[in-house]
C-alpha cells in the first residue's frame, strides 16, 4: 500500500503521516508549504513541494503511483475566505477537482477527504448529525462542501471510492495560530508572549474541540473502512470560548483578562458534532479529553 497525503507537511496532515509511517505504510507527501513545514515530515518520506493546481502534480502521480489519497491540503482560514473568496475557491474547490481527475486517471483505490463542521452553518445549540441541512455561513464552509459534491459525482461517474470526514475544531501540537479551529494556538501564543487575548463576540459561542491525534487516527482507519460514507469527527462536547480561555489561563498561568471585540463575518454561534456514525462505521471514538489534549499541546510548545 502506498498513500499520498496532500497537505502532509501541515498541522493535521503531518500527524496522519506519522501514523502511516508508524504502521509501516509507504507514504508520499505533497505540500506547497504555504502553512506547512518540511521539518514535520520524516526524512525518509518522499516529499514534493507542489500546489494542487500545478502541472507537476500529474508527474508526481505518474512517478509514485499511489494506491490511496488522503486529501488534507486546503485554505483553512474563515476570515481569509471572506476577504478573498476567489482564492479560497481556487485552492479548495479547483484544487480538489484537479486532484480527483488524477485519482480517476491513475486508478486510485480510495480518497479520504477532510471536510469541516463549517458546512452546517449555525444549526443551533444541539448535537449535529450528518443528515442536518447544509447551510454554510462563510465562503470557507462552502468551499469545503462543494468538493464533497464533486467527490460523490466522481464516485457515481467513475466508481472512485471515498470517505468524507467532517471535522469539528481540531487542535493540538504543530497548529499555527491562524485558521479554522486555531483559537487554541492563537490564545497560547498570546499567553506565551504575555499579551492579552482577544475574544470576538461575547465568548459564549461554543465549539467542539477534537484532538489532532484522534483526527489522524480517523483518517488512517478510513482507508479501509466506511466506503462512500460521510462521517462527523468530533467529541460531541460543547465548550464556550470563555470556558476555553479560563482552561488555558489556569494551565498556562496567564494573568491577563481577555479583550472583547465584535463578532466577525462568517463566525458560527454554536457547533458540536455527533460522531456516533464514525463509531459504527469506523470503530472510531476520540481518546483524548479536552484537558488531556490541552496539557499535551502546552507541553509540546
Amino acid at each position: 500500500m502506498k498513500v499520498l497525503v496532500t497537505g502532509g507537511a501541515g498541522f493535521i496532515g503531518s500527524h496522519i503521516v506519522d501514523n502511516l509511517v508508524n504502521e509501516g505504510i509507504e507514504t508520499v507527501v505533497v505540500d506547497n508549504l504555504s502553512s506547512g513545514h518540511r521539518s514535520f515530515i520524516p526524512e525518509d518520506v518522499s516529499f514534493y513541494q507542489a500546489d494542487l493546481n500545478d502541472d507537476s502534480l500529474e508527474d508526481i502521480f505518474k512517478k509514485e503511483r499511489p494506491n490511496y489519497v488522503i486529501h488534507q491540503a486546503a485554505q483553512v482560514d474563515v476570515a481569509t475566505s471572506m476577504e478573498d473568496p476567489t482564492g479560497d475557491a481556487r485552492t479548495n474547490i479547483l484544487g480538489t477537482i484537479r486532484l480527483l481527475q488524477l485519482c480517476r486517471d491513475y486508478g486510485i483505490k480510495k480518497i479520504v477527504y477532510a471536510s469541516s463542521c463549517a458546512v452546517y452553518g449555525d444549526a443551533g445549540d444541539c448535537s449535529i448529525k450528518e443528515g442536518f441541512s447544509i447551510n454554510p455561513l462563510s465562503y470557507y464552509g462552502m468551499s469545503k462542501y462543494t468538493p464533497e459534491v464533486y467527490i460523490r459525482l466522481f464516485h457515481n461517474q467513475c466508481g472512485l471510492p471515498f470517505t468524507i470526514l467532517r471535522y469539528a475544531n481540531v487542535y493540538g501540537p504543530r497548529q499555527t495560530p491562524k485558521g479554522e479551529g486555531g483559537v487554541i494556538s492563537i490564545f497560547l501564543e498570546k499567553m506565551r508572549n504575555d499579551e492579552p487575548v482577544t475574544i470576538y463576540g461575547d465568548g459564549r459561542q461554543t465549539r467542539d474541540f477534537v484532538y489532532v491525534k484522534d483526527v489522524a487516527n480517523a483518517n488512517v482507519m478510513a482507508l479501509q473502512k466506511a466506503n462512500n460514507e460521510i462521517l462527523n469527527i468530533g467529541n460531541d462536547t460543547k465548550t464556550s470560548i470563555n470556558e476555553l480561555f479560563h482552561h488555558l489561563q489556569t494551565l498556562h498561568g496567564s494573568t491577563h483578562s481577555p479583550q472583547y471585540k465584535p463578532s466577525r463575518a462568517g463566525d458560527i454561534m454554536y457547533s458540536r458534532l455527533d460522531s456516533t456514525k464514525a463509531l459504527n462505521r469506523l470503530g472510531w471514538t476520540p481518546t483524548h479529553t479536552l484537558e488531556e489534549g490541552l496539557i499535551e499541546t502546552i507541553n509540546t510548545h
